[in-house]
């Protein structure tokens, strides 16, 4: 049994980027796929698929990575924990290394990058850090 299927989520790509690898599989879910989707709109991964499968379906997350082979994601690190939750509200959501990294947020209007969140004007549930 998984406690933090975020987390573990986080952590594979993390190890996938690691050893280079051009892609990662891992056990999909709604919220995992709505993390994977702000992270394509924010320009960290090149894509995202489900793929179906019994018994359970898979998200394969299509990692990106610059002209020269560095990693795009520099450093991933998950905020809000199942025995501590960090929720920001619109006032005090913070910038990541002044603009140059994102977060994200499990909102009321979806899972949202802070960019997004604050031109939709809602706050919520810090999910991770991404830089």
């Amino acid at each position: 049994m998984m406690t933090d299927p975020i987390a573990d989520m986080l952590t594979r790509i993390r190890n996938a980027l690691q050893i280079e690898r051009p892609f990662v599989d891992i056990p999909a879910s709604k919220i995992k796929v709505a993390i994977a989707g702000a992270l394509q709109r924010e320009g960290y991964i090149w894509d995202y698929e489900v793929i179906e499968d019994s018994p359970q379906n898979v998200l394969r997350v299509n990692l990106k990575y610059g002209p020269n082979g560095e990693r795009v994601i520099q450093k991933i690190v998950r905020e809000s924990k199942p025995g501590r939750r960090h929720y920001q509200d619109l006032r005090s959501m913070p910038e990541v290394l002044q603009g140059l990294g994102v977060s994200i947020l499990s909102t009321s209007k979806g899972v949202l990058s802070n960019r997004e969140a604050k031109k939709e004007g809602v706050g919520g549930e810090l999910l991770c850090t991404i830089w």
